[in-house]
């Protein structure tokens, strides 16, 4: 939590990952360095993560997932130390999905969304209730993945702009491009975080 800051970016975490992302922990630093707290956590218990290890069926509960985003959205806005914090998220892959369904039931108290290589179309029946302005970044390389975002896109009804990084892959693995990302995502959320209520 940087002093004086004005927002939080909680982070939901895509397809078998987990709050150590070394890619997330990385976009958290750097948004962090911008004067936006973060919050990495898991959306799967350690016993699920077990029984998902081996099924890999609750990766893609994104009814599950969204409700745990929700929970967290709470409390973080029940603790005094985040309680007068705007809220934004960061999804990847499946947890941009658990993202987008968690913005439509909370409306106006998620200020942002950012989807990073995300899979929106597993949220389509909540895409046109998404009031948070949302940016959606993927990579040049990743064909279907820009589709799916396109497609969402069009079904959302708020704010919503779509960046592709070019020469870059579904986890923009390539040289300099999460740094890009990261770039990309700390101003959008430092603007939109910025914003008056």
């Amino acid at each position: 939590m940087p002093n004086n800051t004005e927002g939080i970016v909680l982070f939901a975490h895509g397809s078998g990952s987990s709050r150590h992302s070394a890619r997330n922990r990385y976009v958290a630093s750097i948004l962090q360095s911008t004067g936006i707290g973060t919050l990495l956590f898991d959306l799967l218990t350690e016993d699920e993560e077990a029984i998902d290890k081996v099924t890999a069926h609750l990766r893609f509960n994104i009814g599950l997932l969204a409700e745990r985003l929700i929970q967290v959205s709470h409390w973080v806005q029940k603790n005094p130390s985040t309680a007068n914090l705007k809220i934004g998220y960061f999804g990847a892959s499946t947890g941009a999905a658990a993202a987008l369904v968690a913005a439509a039931v909370l409306g106006k108290q998620i200020f942002t969304v950012v989807s990073r290589g995300g899979r929106p179309d597993l949220a389509e029946g909540a895409l046109s209730a998404v009031k948070s302005p949302t940016l959606f970044i993927v990579g040049s390389f990743d064909n279907l993945v820009i589709e799916l975002n396109e497609q969402a896109a069009e079904l959302m009804t708020c704010e919503k702009s779509i960046k592709v990084v070019y020469s870059a892959s579904h986890l923009f693995e390539e040289p300099g491009k999460l740094e890009e990302v990261a770039k990309i995502s700390s101003e959008w959320f430092a603007q939109k975080l910025k914003e008056s209520k």
